[in-house]
């Protein structure tokens, strides 16, 4: 069968099963709240370390490189009585947090029938590339494809070619857990309770608005800490030295202005030369992606704390 074909009825079985009446059994008071997504550099290993410099009271939280989200959920885990303006330049990654939103009931349909026809094929590596060709032009058909190559691709890696067109290759895990119903339930109602606005936008034009007492998270893709490390190319036009530079500038204009900044990136010299007039916290963690199991030992990173009555870190 020809990939014209494999994609013509993979487009014609998701828009059946999107029109069938169908109940689903997803419990939106679960206690599950964690990224739906896989993300390089994501800070589940971070969180301990960065939600006590975090406010207890919020009123609007920005977080301008949203990823995986695992900051944002862990705050919605302690309370979302606050206005959240969530924004990447990932459009893909943007189209899914709003169907997250706005409907998780179609997309765990849409996840269901590729977990479904993914477990049944005998060469699911030959699937995930049919996928992966698959230019599908519905949001929810969008964020199905996204998370489902998410889960499937290498190490769940997101990188793209100069056109913007995803590009990773097939993983072989040997048994993807590629959505948990509940947890897309817990991530929509999150969403939805924060009224957050969603938006694909450079992180300079997603703070412009940023006000005194406002709460503003960074997390940049990180400054590599060696020549073989670099990965920065989650969006055509990557995140270069000179972004680093840029960035420092902005964070430095928002303490200014009186907002609550905090930032995380890897702990390198022109990291701490840019940040030299903050508090600072080095820490060590396990990196979140990287093909062999020894290499996710021994990151050091760095956080960054830029806000009036700051805590005193040591470096």
């Amino acid at each position: 069968m020809s990939e014209g074909v494999l994609i013509e009825e993979l487009v014609s079985t998701v828009q059946v099963e999107q029109r069938k009446d169908v109940t689903l059994s997803v419990d939106s008071s679960s206690p599950r709240l964690t990224p739906f997504v896989k993300w390089a550099g994501g800070k589940g290993s971070l969180v301990r370390h960065l939600l006590p410099f975090v406010p207890s009271a919020l009123a609007n939280y920005y977080e301008p490189f949203l990823g995986g989200g695992a900051i944002f959920l862990a705050v919605c885990r302690r309370d979302t009585k606050f206005k959240a303006f969530l924004s990447d330049t990932n459009p893909e990654l943007i189209n899914a947090y709003k169907v997250v939103k706005s409907l998780p009931s179609d997309l765990v349909r849409s996840l269901s029938n590729l977990r479904r026809r993914y477990k049944s094929t005998p060469n699911k590596e030959d699937f995930y590339y049919e996928i992966r060709a698959w230019e599908p032009t519905g949001s929810i058909e969008r964020a199905a494809r996204f998370i489902f190559l998410n889960k499937t691709c290498y190490n769940g890696l997101y990188r793209v070619n100069p056109k913007g067109e995803f590009n990773v290759p097939f993983g072989h895990h040997m048994n993807p857990k590629i959505f948990d119903e509940n947890n897309v339930a817990a991530v929509s109602k999150a969403l939805r309770e924060t009224h957050a606005t969603l938006r694909t936008i450079d992180y300079r034009k997603a703070t412009t608005a940023c006000q005194k007492g406002d709460f503003v998270y960074f997390d940049p893709p990180y400054h590599p800490s060696s020549e073989t490390s670099s990965f920065t190319d989650y969006t055509p036009k990557g995140f270069r030295e000179e972004d680093q530079k840029e960035l420092s500038k902005v964070f430095a204009n928002l303490v200014r202005r009186g907002c609550r900044v905090l930032l995380s990136n890897s702990n390198t010299r022109l990291v701490r030369e840019l940040y030299d007039d903050y508090s600072r916290k080095n820490i060590l963690v396990n990196r979140p992606i990287n093909c062999v199991g020894t290499g996710r030992k021994g990151f050091r990173e760095l956080i960054v704390v830029g806000h009036l009555n700051q805590t005193s870190l040591t470096d």
